[in-house]
C-alpha cells in the first residue's frame, strides 16, 4: 500500500562530489555536494546560493568534480558543516556550520595541479573531472535560493585500476562511489559512516552505529 506523506526532502541518492574551485584570492576551496547528474560530456550541478562554491563558479567559470570512493567517507564527513564563506549566513550558523579557510587541510586531502583549469584536483579521488561552466540558471521557483550549473567536462582523470583494459570505459564492478541519500552515507548498498550533515539538518532517522 502506498501512502502520501507529503515528503519534505526528495533526496533519494546520488554520488558525492567534492567540488574544488578557486577563491577570489587564488586559494582553493573544496566542498562536498551530491546534487549532480551526467549526460554525455556534460554535468548538471545544483548548489545553494549562500555557499562559497557558487560564488566561485559564477566568477571563475571553472571547477573540478572529484568523485570519492566509499572508502573516503571519513575525509568527506570532516568537511560537513563547514563553509569557505568568511561570514557564515545566519541559517547555516543555526545548523552548526563554521567558516573553514583551508578545506584540503581539514579533510586531510592533497591538492594536485589540474591540466586545463585553475582549481586543483583531489589527488586521493579515483575520478577527477576538470570542467568549465557553460551556463547558470536560478533554480527552485520564484523565491529561488539555488543555482543550476551546466558544466562541460574538459578532461577526465581515472585511476588506471578502474579502467577496463583495452577500453575507454570504467569497470562498474571496481567503482564503488560514495552515495548520499537523505543526508546519510552509503557505499556498496550499506550505511558506511555516521553523518554530521544529517545531524545538522535534523533528519529524523537515527541509523544504527556503523561497525567497521
Amino acid at each position: 500500500m502506498h501512502v502520501v506523506p507529503g515528503l519534505k526532502v526528495l533526496y533519494f541518492g546520488t554520488p558525492v562530489v567534492l567540488i574544488s574551485s578557486r577563491n577570489e584570492d587564488g586559494t582553493a576551496n573544496l566542498a562536498p555536494m551530491s546534487s549532480a547528474w551526467w549526460l554525455g560530456q556534460s554535468c548538471m550541478l545544483g548548489l545553494g546560493n549562500s555557499g562559497q562554491t557558487t560564488a566561485n563558479l559564477l566568477r571563475e567559470r571553472e571547477c573540478v568534480l572529484n568523485l570519492p570512493s566509499s572508502s573516503m567517507v571519513d575525509a568527506v564527513d570532516r568537511l560537513a558543516l563547514t563553509t569557505g564563506k568568511p561570514t557564515v549566513p545566519d541559517h547555516k550558523v543555526k545548523q552548526g556550520y563554521r567558516h573553514e579557510p583551508d578545506k584540503f587541510a581539514l579533510a586531510r586531502l592533497t591538492e594536485q595541479a589540474s591540466e586545463l583549469v585553475a582549481p586543483p584536483r583531489v589527488a586521493e579521488c579515483p575520478v577527477q573531472l576538470e570542467c568549465r561552466v557553460v551556463s547558470a540558471h536560478p533554480f527552485g521557483g520564484t523565491s529561488s535560493h539555488a543555482t543550476a550549473f551546466e558544466v562541460e567536462v574538459l578532461r577526465a582523470h581515472v585511476d588506471e585500476e578502474l579502467v577496463i583494459p583495452g577500453t575507454h570505459y570504467v569497470d562498474p564492478l571496481g567503482w564503488d562511489p560514495l552515495i548520499m541519500k537523505f543526508c546519510e552515507f552509503f557505499g556498496g548498498g550499506r550505511n558506511v559512516h555516521p553523518s554530521r550533515l544529517a545531524d545538522g539538518w535534523e533528519m529524523p532517522h537515527r541509523l544504527h552505529p556503523v561497525v567497521a
